[in-house]
């Protein structure tokens, strides 16, 4: 794989935002794809995590900050299911992400809270959302290269 740029991105707050979240989106979805059976889904360290693993958790992560969908077992979303196939947990992800963009096109003002609170007591704005779900996808995405090189040597994007 050839290496892919970050978005050269010059316009208002919202799209830059909305942009890097993509491009670190795109890189994990990349990561799993083809990603052999079943190393795709082995726990390549000692932490149990793996690429299909991070796919799982990154599709709740979306769901719950987006959508308000609160995982009843945290833990649980780092492991797929045995009858859950590679192909399955992408998609899953990917309409995740197309629901949450759907989500944040609405925003008209990324001072204002999230519109599906994940959790009453606390309302982050959606600023705050779009900062943390890059940090938290770009931090999975370099998982995610590192995992997905111990698998096959497939490296960049």
């Amino acid at each position: 794989m050839t290496d892919t740029r970050p978005p050269r991105v010059d316009a208002d707050e919202k799209t830059t935002l909305l942009g890097f979240l993509n491009y670190l989106r795109d890189a994990v979805g990349d990561k799993a794809t083809g990603a052999p059976e079943p190393e795709g889904r082995t726990s390549g360290v000692p932490s149990g995590t793996s690429v299909l693993g991070l796919v799982k958790h990154l599709t709740a992560v979306e769901r719950f900050h987006f959508l308000g969908e609160n995982p009843a077992d945290w833990a649980a979303t780092m492991r797929p299911a045995p009858e859950e196939t590679a192909e399955q947990l992408l998609a899953g992800y990917r309409e995740a992400v197309e629901q949450a963009n759907r989500v944040i096109g609405g925003c008209t003002d990324l001072s204002l809270p999230i519109p599906h609170p994940p959790r009453p007591a606390s309302v982050p704005t959606m600023r705050w959302v779009l900062v943390h779900m890059i940090e938290e996808t770009g931090r999975h995405a370099g998982h995610a290269d590192i995992l997905r090189e111990q698998i096959d040597g497939a490296v960049g994007r």
